[in-house]
């Protein structure tokens, strides 16, 4: 059975109807319906956001193979790295073999970037008098080409933005096609910028899409727990676009734990008055950062915001008479404060006056504030939390990203923004990390009342 692919000429403006190589039986054997939806598509720009391992390379590889054939257009193929490109490559080689075409598979070094030599593999259809040639993502390699172009896993491409002004001359004569596919890595790309383009088409297809529509072999729920780490499995399989893909605390979790009857602001008087044990973290800055002193009340397994203050720009001098003022609270049993740089007098001062059981200096290293973030984020996750609802506190804590060193820790880093580099977020960690401890609820122990003997008369 042959399958017509409808191509508009752009000399004439007519609809054409190619009767491509017969391809239909194995669109419908083998490909699933968000497969076929793409393959027969005629649009000129597509943008496909598809969860990982749902088909994306193998349905794409054909698209292209056989819209390169009926239209007689080159066809260039884009991907985040070497072997990503030789992937693809051969996926598609496999549906030459399966449609059984006529082809030839060339692979020669085509140059060096990066320091690294890359490869240049290419499928030559003589029939159809049409090459498709894989590359790795590079703005030199996406220039001098004339044809259709597939730009693979499009977020993950280094310098997309150089790479996008580079290729997209190259569909702009012949009505040019342009399929652009990923997953999502947040939102700081060019393929989340060309989401809401009107000239594409838009496809998403989540992993519980695919799974509904025929994807075999697949427990979403298994998938889910055994990944272990809602951020990535909302990213790599559910397509969402958050940066809470990175964000190391979702916004999610934070508005669990937010209730709007809490105070931002700390009031000293409604501090002194806590009945319960009060936990304090402080943040140090000076002039581009915020010096953020943060107090949490225990109550019951929770910990309940008291409020903050936020100094801005104000001298040492001037933090430490505030700290002192909030250390004067009796209530308050545990300071944690960022004795880094700035913070190392103020902490040894604090330390002198009130003591090393009840004010602690932590210096910041990257294994501190991941065991300082984890505790947090624990905290938050189990709903132990109670935080105030206010935008900027919201934002400040969802600012904190997560990254992945080649070792497989996790580093966590932030943006400044709002005049503040994450300084609530860590004087909340600080918080959080002193009541972790544990040692701050034994303050003194109660023995026997004393009885003095009554006076001696002679």
């Amino acid at each position: 059975m042959a399958c017509a692919l409808t191509v508009i000429s752009m000399a004439t403006g007519k609809t054409q109807a190619r009767v491509v190589d017969p391809f239909d039986a194995i669109i419908k054997r083998v490909m699933l319906p968000y497969q076929r939806e793409d393959i027969l598509a005629n649009d000129r720009f597509r943008w496909n956001c598809w969860s990982r391992q749902v088909g994306k390379s193998f349905g794409k590889g054909f698209r292209r193979l056989v819209r390169g054939m009926a239209r007689r257009r080159n066809q260039l193929f884009l991907s985040a790295g070497g072997r990503q490109s030789r992937e693809l490559m051969l996926k598609v080689r496999q549906h030459c073999e399966s449609l059984k075409y006529a082809f030839s598979f060339d692979e020669r070094e085509a140059g060096i970037f990066d320091g690294v030599t890359y490869k240049q593999l290419e499928i030559e259809l003589p029939e159809a008098g049409i090459r498709i040639i894989g590359l790795p993502a590079n703005p030199e390699t996406a220039r001098g080409f004339t044809g259709d172009v597939f730009l693979d896993e499009f977020a993950m491409h280094r310098s997309d933005r150089e790479i996008w002004g580079a290729m997209f001359p190259s569909v702009l004569r012949g009505g040019g096609e342009l399929d652009v596919a990923s997953t999502p890595r947040g939102k700081q790309n060019m393929f989340y910028a060309l989401k809401d383009n009107p000239q594409f088409a838009h496809q998403t297809v989540t992993i519980e899409d695919a799974v509904a529509q025929g994807l075999a072999g697949v427990d979403t729920a298994q998938l889910r727990a055994a990944m272990g780490d809602e951020m990535l499995y909302r990213q790599e399989f559910m397509c969402e676009f958050a940066d809470e893909a990175t964000a190391f605390i979702t916004l999610e979790m934070i508005r669990a734990c937010e209730d709007e009857k809490l105070p931002c602001e700390l009031d000293l008087d409604e501090l002194a008055a806590c009945k319960g044990d009060v936990l304090v973290g402080m943040d140090i800055g000076r002039y581009r950062d915020l010096t953020v002193i943060w107090a949490l009340e225990a109550v019951g397994n929770e910990l309940v915001s008291r409020g903050l203050i936020e100094l801005e720009s104000k001298p040492f001098r001037e933090q430490f008479e505030t700290l002192c003022k909030v250390l004067g609270c009796r209530c308050v049993r545990k300071c944690c404060i960022d004795a880094s740089g700035l913070g190392m007098q103020l902490a040894e001062q604090a330390t002198d006056r009130f003591g090393g059981h009840r004010v602690e200096g932590h210096a910041f290293t990257a294994n501190l504030k991941e065991e300082m973030g984890g505790k947090l984020r624990v905290r938050m996750e189990g709903k132990t939390l109670r935080i105030p609802a206010h935008d900027t506190i919201r934002n400040d804590l969802h600012s904190v990203e997560k990254s992945v060193t080649i070792d497989g820790k996790i580093r966590l880093r932030a943006s400044r923004q709002e005049g503040s580099h994450a300084d609530r977020f860590w004087a909340l960690a600080l918080a959080v990390y002193g009541a972790a401890e544990g040692t701050w609820k034994i303050e003194c122990t109660v023995g026997p009342q004393l009885r003095t003997a009554g006076a001696r008369t002679y």
